[in-house]
């Protein structure tokens, strides 16, 4: 007997007894009922999307006309409102996917109750490792609702002894810039105490040296001529100049004060142009501005 047309009878047999099988499993499958399936879950498939697009696009219009609404009132920074409005939007938008993906998932079957409980454990550990990160989304959204601070302050952070312009206000951070130039980003729940120095005049104290001996009564009437000339090269004064008269700055050193208020952040150029011109008018009449201070005896 040969043993080669042997094997190849049984490769053939087995062969045909696969094909057999895969033939019955083809022949016994309910084309109809997974037809029906497949139109039904499309539909429902089609019918959620576009509700959820058209929930998607009807409340970013509502977001989108209350942040109009709410910019053009008075004293309201485009920059804070923008932020405030781009926290809405996400917040809207990530809520309105959560419920979508819930959805699609219900709709093919998939058992999401079994899965949400599942992950509580795991929903457990991330919530505590994101609790910083929500607390700074929470702080960061109470410091643009109550207006603490907005872009372009000059903000002083008691609590953890930082100070500069306000670069920047976010969800989560804000910027500062200090003098030197340094940027400092400040995760949003480390704000706990701010000093804002740009919600109010600021006073701008200006002392120029004499010599008393040279007439008080005429360098003062020196000082409120230049006074009077100066301040309406100055708008940004709110106050004054206002003649404080002389202070004596102790050791036998004495000075003639002037006090006037501007608008923030301009009082160190203020103060420097009327120092300036005092300088000039005292040197010019003959008046000697003292440079050395007279050390203790």
């Amino acid at each position: 007997m040969n043993t080669t047309d042997s094997t190849g009878n049984e490769i053939i047999q087995q062969t045909q007894e696969n094909f057999s099988a895969w033939t019955k499993y083809w022949q016994n499958i309910d084309w109809d009922k997974i037809l029906g399936i497949i139109i039904s879950k499309g539909i429902t498939l089609l019918l959620t999307t576009l509700i959820f697009l058209l929930l998607l696009k009807g409340g970013k219009s509502i977001i989108h006309h209350v942040y109009l609404r709410y910019l053009h009132k008075q004293d309201r920074p485009q920059a804070r409102t923008k932020t405030i409005r781009t926290l809405l939007d996400n917040l809207y938008v990530y809520t309105l996917y959560f419920f979508y993906l819930y959805a699609l998932l219900s709709i093919f079957g998939v058992p999401v109750g079994s899965l949400i409980a599942g992950a509580g454990i795991v929903g457990i550990a991330i919530g505590l490792g994101a609790q910083g990160f929500m607390n700074d989304i929470i702080t960061g959204f109470f410091i643009l609702l109550e207006r603490q601070l907005d872009v372009g302050d000059y903000v002083k952070l008691l609590n953890i002894n930082i100070e500069g312009t306000v670069t920047s206000v976010g969800i989560r951070t804000t910027q500062l810039r200090s003098y030197d130039g340094t940027v400092h980003f400040i995760p949003n729940r480390n704000i706990t105490t701010i000093s804002n120095l740009s919600r109010s005049n600021m006073q701008a104290i200006i002392d120029i040296r004499i010599l008393p001996e040279e007439g008080l009564d005429k360098i003062a009437t020196l000082i409120v001529d230049v006074n009077e000339k100066l301040k309406v090269e100055f708008p940004e004064i709110t106050d004054g100049p206002n003649v404080f008269g002389l202070v004596d700055l102790g050791n036998g050193n004495f000075a003639y004060r002037t006090i006037l208020y501007t608008v923030n952040g301009r009082q160190a150029s203020t103060k420097e142009a009327f120092l300036k011109a005092y300088v000039e008018a005292l040197t010019q009449a003959g008046f000697t501005i003292p440079n050395n201070i007279i050390p203790a005896s």
